[in-house]
């Protein structure tokens, strides 16, 4: 468990040293991180953006949101996990946006006489389902947050960001078998504070 740890440590201080070089200006450097990275990134945001195309694309918007934010990378976290966390956030951001539909209100404008649009989220695309949906992922959130912190981390990546065992693995820079046997225990965890929320389901955790 310490050679784990060292072993976790160790890869992420690499990370660090990449990331200090970046800021200093070897902007070049950041090309080692899309190397180590890209497959995995590449398996989160296609998990979730079925699109093939689009994928790519997303997938090279992450990289590029983490370069630009490099800056604010807290060297306390683990590099991987805030990197994976850019990512899918960019996905729910793209696919809410994709999801919104406005309507349109053509007008003049008073002082050039040019066309104008005013854009407005329309009311009619959350109907009932999708709130009570939104009310379901929320309390689910709220029940991971109860969790240690890393049963926490451990969860949000295999059943939020969807990654398969061996790539939390390589995200997290522990065995296959540490993997599983925290998933196991921290699933048992997350079922009783879902059921104590009332909203625990067999087939939200397969």
């Amino acid at each position: 468990m310490q050679q784990d740890s060292e072993k976790k440590q160790l890869n992420n201080l690499e990370d660090i040293e990449i990331v200090n070089s970046i800021v200093a200006g070897n902007k070049n450097d950041f090309q080692k991180i899309v190397k180590k990275y890209k497959r995995i990134i590449s398996s989160v945001v296609r998990r979730t953006i079925r699109n093939p195309i689009e994928a790519e694309d997303l997938v090279q918007e992450s990289f590029i949101k983490a370069y630009n934010a490099i800056q604010s990378y807290n060297q306390v976290y683990n590099f991987s996990s805030w990197l994976v966390r850019i990512a899918t956030n960019h996905c729910i951001d793209y696919l809410r946006k994709k999801k919104m539909e406005t309507i349109s209100l053509s007008g003049k404008n008073l002082d050039d006489e040019s066309d104008y649009e005013l854009d407005f989220p329309d009311e009619n695309t959350l109907p009932d389902d999708e709130l009570i949906n939104s009310e379901t992922i929320r309390v689910i959130n709220k029940s991971i947050n109860e969790l240690p912190e890393n049963y926490k981390n451990i969860i949000r990546l295999r059943f939020i960001d969807e990654l398969d065992y061996t790539e939390i693995s390589k995200v997290l820079n522990i065995p296959l078998g540490t993997v599983k046997a925290t998933i196991f225990r921290s699933r048992k965890l997350l079922q009783a504070i879902l059921r104590k929320n009332k909203i625990y389901n067999d087939s939200n955790l397969n």
